[in-house]
């Protein structure tokens, strides 16, 4: 009996300390409220947070961040406002840390920032139309002092490209191994920069002799699809709707937007472009351009480019993909192309 009795006792201080435990679990004792809850939010929103403190535990002082940004502290609890202004899109989290004597206990709520504008609508007229090689399967497309270098896909015929835009004559024409599939391709410091698809690797070539110098790794990103360059950063998008920014010496992954608009985010962001301040974005079967905020992910604005397609002939109705988009600094003009298009355009946009 007294056997018993010890193991009844020593039971029931294990089921206490497990009870104890568990009570002392951030997510059991607190739970972070936000008054008038909506489904989505935008930058120019702000809310009231408190914590629901289930337990009545004691409360020193709190802060609420959303990344490893501070917005506000509270001593004892007491609501404050949070401003998502200068906030990113996307799905985003909010955390708290809650000081209770030597104790800091951490719990998050997820929300969803949308873009608080309604992108504007745009559409085109062609300029110019100039030969382009049907054999090419854009990926990449940018103009260096006049001249247009291309990246081109599809393993045992992805190379890299520099041609004469106005003729379609390839000057110098760099293949690739047949195990790599090429993406998209940018331009900065005398350098190019070339992804492949799957392969989780890009090539670094110097840009007057074209002869391959290097090799970066991606980090986080999910696969190479476009490339751009602020002229001190670089972007690259990976299939989804995220768009990664490059440290340009290193070319670690420092961190990423994501593509929203007021609405909904957009997915399969494909070839990019810089353009005065904006990232220019093919959306991947959308026969558009996405115009983008690269502070916030916000599309400011979409260009139409549905029906530019039927002016192309194109051997495989699979080919019929619109991408690739070369800015040479003109005033609302964009050169564009599509995968294995005999035509590279020339073409003014402007607003519906």
């Amino acid at each position: 009996m007294r056997l018993f009795t010890l193991v009844l006792s020593a039971s029931s201080i294990f089921l206490a300390i497990s009870c104890n435990n568990k009570k002392a679990t951030a997510t059991s004792l607190f739970e972070i409220t936000i008054k008038n809850l909506q489904k989505t939010y935008t930058p120019a929103d702000n809310f009231n947070v408190s914590l629901l403190n289930k337990e009545n535990t004691t409360i020193d002082s709190l802060a609420y961040f959303i990344g490893s940004k501070k917005l506000e502290s509270s001593i004892k609890n007491t609501e404050v406002n949070i401003s998502l202004e200068n906030e990113k899109l996307g799905n985003r989290v909010l955390h708290a840390k809650i000081y209770s004597g030597t104790t800091v206990y951490e719990i998050s709520k997820k929300i969803t920032v949308l873009s608080s504008i309604t992108p504007k609508l745009y559409s085109y007229s062609i300029i110019e139309e100039y030969p382009h090689d049907t054999n090419a399967y854009t990926q990449g497309l940018e103009f260096k002092n006049d001249t247009l270098y291309e990246s081109t896909g599809q393993y045992k015929n992805s190379s890299l490209r520099k041609t004469n835009f106005k003729t379609g004559e390839i000057y110098t024409k760099i293949p690739l191994d047949d195990a790599y599939f090429g993406e998209g391709l940018t331009i900065l410091n005398e350098k190019i920069y070339q992804l492949t698809w799957r392969e989780k690797i890009g090539f670094i070539y110097d840009l007057n002799t074209l002869r391959k110098t290097g090799s970066f790794v991606y980090g986080k990103s999910k696969e190479g699809w476009g490339l751009c360059q602020d002229g001190a950063h670089i972007y690259k998008s990976d299939g989804t709707q995220k768009i990664w920014k490059l440290n340009a010496n290193t070319l670690d992954e420092e961190g990423f937007i994501e593509i929203y608009t007021n609405s909904s985010k957009i997915k399969s962001v494909n070839e990019l472009e810089w353009v005065n301040g904006k990232i220019y974005a093919n959306i991947y079967l959308r026969d558009a351009i996405a115009i983008v905020d690269p502070t916030n992910g916000a599309v400011e604005g979409v260009i139409d480019l549905t029906s530019l397609k039927n002016n192309v002939s194109v051997t495989n109705p699979k080919d019929e993909v619109l991408n690739g988009i070369a800015f040479n600094g003109e005033e609302n003009t964009l050169y564009v192309t599509g995968k294995n298009w005999n035509k590279l355009f020339k073409i003014k946009i402007f607003e519906k």
